[in-house]
């Protein structure tokens, strides 16, 4: 606009005065301007376009950056344990990672790490003035609101990381049937014994994959593993339907076993409770208590496998410490008893191991930590409870994926592992991400939890239903 108005002082200085004729001049002043400003607009437009244009041949645009929850800070608040440092702004924060894999959740999270240390992101601020291809910007850089992330055209070809696993009618209806609950935010499983819960070597089936492709519903994006059981443990098993849930899931889980690492455990308060049900070989001395017993990884066999055994050493990090409660529910004159199990902490194979080595009552079809136990009982116990109860042990019914749940009671030669998640009460997530910005930290520590319950596999209730006749 200032060229134009130049262009028109110098048309004016040049001509003659308007008594002259001067008032055609300003009609003619005023085209020129009018061409001027015209010829400008079609070429800034045109510029533009290109600009555009070019931008498109090169990059793939992401949606600018909105507000989004700031999952452990969400997550540490509704275990009632918020953060020092949190602010109403911290919950809006992500980093420029996050925002591509939430963007564009079918992208292997390995290929974004890669695209960041190639240096092949691009961002576009609206506080910032900026090159066509926008500036580099880093995998732990925050983002503003308004900013869009631009990657390589080419990441449109790269194939969706979930991979279709095929499976019969049979199975993929088994899969559904193990639904107990489900909401927007988190799907709730009873995980049969036997499947392992994620994926390794030697493993063709794991519920993490067949729930990716099973377990969807109308959502774009995959449900996520938010803890784990053992392969051959049953019970409940919670995945979050989202990125954003399942890291807050994360959190609470996280904030809960940290709590507990720090002798914090006396608090009747605790928002995430799980309670398993075992049968033990013999019964604790007491009828309950708690065992604080820290736990560490040994390698056995000359490095072919490990097991989890009680480290004797009071001065080991918290961060190894183990605690868990329990309670005698039920004993049996045969030998048997039912014990509520109540893990404040969660390290691997910790309910088996305290059971075990602690209590000395190791829990029924545990062969790794009660092989001694078996032995006995094989010899001893089992024979006599058959006599007594004068049955045979039915042949179990295969289900899919070569499963199987009806054989592996106090009934059978060969026991299944009697360790159940029955019972889990959680926060509603669902309810906290309805509308986040509404809730205050002390709202959000008293919101409604979740209780849910799962259903004994066959073989335990069938040992339930023998011990208690």
């Amino acid at each position: 606009m200032l060229v134009g108005a130049n262009i028109l002082r110098r048309l004016l200085r040049s001509q003659p005065t308007a008594t002259d004729g001067g008032s055609g001049l300003i009609i003619t002043a005023i085209h020129h301007l009018r061409s001027h400003c015209s010829s400008t607009t079609e070429l800034s437009t045109s510029d533009v376009g290109n600009s555009e244009k070019k931008r498109e041949s090169k990059w793939f645009t992401l949606p600018p950056f909105a507000k989004t929850i700031n999952a452990s800070d969400m997550g540490a608040k509704l275990a009632g344990k918020p953060h020092l440092k949190s602010s109403s702004t911290a919950a809006y924060e992500t980093t420029a990672q996050k925002w591509i894999l939430k963007c564009c959740p079918g992208l292997p999270r390995s290929l974004v790490q890669k695209l960041f240390r190639l240096r092949q992101v691009r961002r576009e601020s609206i506080a910032m003035e900026v090159s066509d291809d926008g500036f580099q910007v880093g995998a732990k850089d925050s983002l503003n609101v308004g900013d869009r992330i631009f990657l390589p055209i080419s990441v449109r070809e790269v194939p969706e990381e979930k991979q279709e696993h095929h499976c019969t009618n049979e199975e993929s209806n088994f899969i559904r049937s193990l639904e107990l609950y489900k909401d927007p935010a988190i799907i709730v499983l009873n995980k049969p014994p036997g499947m392992p819960v994620q994926g390794g070597i030697g493993i063709k089936r794991s519920l993490d994959e067949l729930a990716a492709t099973w377990l969807c519903h109308d959502y774009s994006e995959p449900p996520r593993l938010v803890h784990r059981l053992d392969r051959d443990c049953s019970g409940i098993l919670v995945m979050g339907r989202t990125q954003t849930s399942a890291s807050i899931l994360h959190s609470i889980f996280r904030e809960e076993s940290l709590g507990a690492s720090k002798q914090d455990f006396d608090d009747e308060k605790r928002v995430l409770q799980k309670r398993y049900l075992a049968l033990v070989i013999g019964s604790p001395r007491r009828p309950k208590g708690t065992i604080s017993a820290p736990l560490q990884k040994v390698v056995v066999d000359d490095g072919k496998s490990d097991r989890i055994t009680v480290f004797d050493n009071y001065k080991i990090m918290s961060s190894q410490h183990a605690i868990t409660e329990y309670r005698v529910i039920k004993t049996s004159l045969h030998g048997y008893t039912w014990l509520e199990l109540s893990p404040l902490t969660g390290r691997k194979h910790q309910l088996r191991v305290h059971c075990a080595e602690v209590l000395g009552t190791p829990i029924v079809g545990d062969y790794k930590y009660g092989w001694q136990a078996h032995k006995r009982l094989q010899n001893l116990a089992e024979s006599d409870l058959r006599k007594n109860l004068n049955k045979k042990a039915s042949k179990g019914n295969m289900l899919p994926f070569g499963l199987d749940m009806e054989s592996g009671s106090i009934l059978d030669k060969r026991l299944h592992l009697h360790l159940h998640c029955r019972e889990m009460i959680l926060p509603n997530v669902s309810k906290a991400l309805q509308n986040p910005g509404s809730f205050s930290d002390d709202d959000l520590s008293k919101l409604k939890s979740l209780e849910i319950v799962a259903p004994l596999p066959s073989y335990m209730q069938k040992s339930w239903n023998i011990l208690d006749s």
